[in-house]
């Protein structure tokens, strides 16, 4: 048995772009048969308003409401929802997929917009995260210091149409990443179940996530 989990999905609740809610984002990818998703909302000068925007470590509560609103949604199903999220540092464009991450990890951290790659890398690793830079080719972005990332996302739905996808695996591939993912970019309805991962480990909590991705136990889902 194989199990499909959405790996880069953005809430209505929380990311400005985003423009479903979370209870519906279940629904939808419960009928496409999915088995879970991990909610990775932008945290990102773009989420937070003033004040929150200079301490946001402050309003987690508002950050993780997307991620609650799944997890009810959830409720008493087999499905599996998880917290991740999308960092955006200060005057930067890059966006880097966080996997492992808690509600204490992101209280108890300080401005984690102020780290930029190294530093952040550093308190990953410290915490047995995982650290990917999406979308690394997508106009706009930057490709960071590979010693700083687990590696790349290397299919993202959203850049369906566009070479950007075959450059990231291009990359990932000679600079040796470990670590190669896939995902939809789940923003609105057109965006649904584009892409993810595809396992036969049952991923049911942060730890199983982390594991599938650091062994490489999975395949990629490329449906658009």
């Amino acid at each position: 048995m194989t199990y499909r989990y959405e790996i880069h999905c953005h809430t209505k609740e929380v990311s400005r772009c985003g423009k479903v809610p979370a209870a519906q984002i279940v629904s939808l990818y419960r009928e496409k048969g999915y088995n879970g998703i991990v909610i990775t909302d932008h945290f990102s000068p773009m989420t937070f308003s003033l004040p929150s925007i200079f301490c946001p470590q402050r309003y987690i509560d508002f950050y993780t409401s997307g991620y609650h609103a799944a997890l009810k949604a959830a409720e008493g199903l087999d499905f599996t929802v998880l917290l991740g999220m999308e960092l955006r540092y200060y005057a930067t464009a890059n966006d880097y997929l966080v996997y492992g991450v808690t509600e204490n990890f992101l209280k108890n951290n300080g401005n984690l917009m102020v780290y930029y790659p190294r530093r952040f890398y550093r308190l990953a690793q410290k915490n047995g995260l995982v650290v990917l830079q999406a979308h690394p080719f997508r106009e706009g972005m930057i490709r960071t210091n590979p010693a700083y990332l687990d590696g790349c996302e290397v299919f993202n739905g959203k850049n369906i149409g566009t070479d950007a996808n075959r450059k990231a695996a291009d990359w990932a591939e000679q600079n040796h990443m470990r670590i190669r993912s896939g995902g939809s970019d789940f923003h609105r309805l057109k965006d649904l179940a584009t892409g993810g991962i595809e396992t036969d480990r049952k991923i049911q909590s942060n730890e199983d996530l982390l594991a599938v991705l650091n062994s490489g136990a999975y395949t990629l889902i490329q449906t658009g």
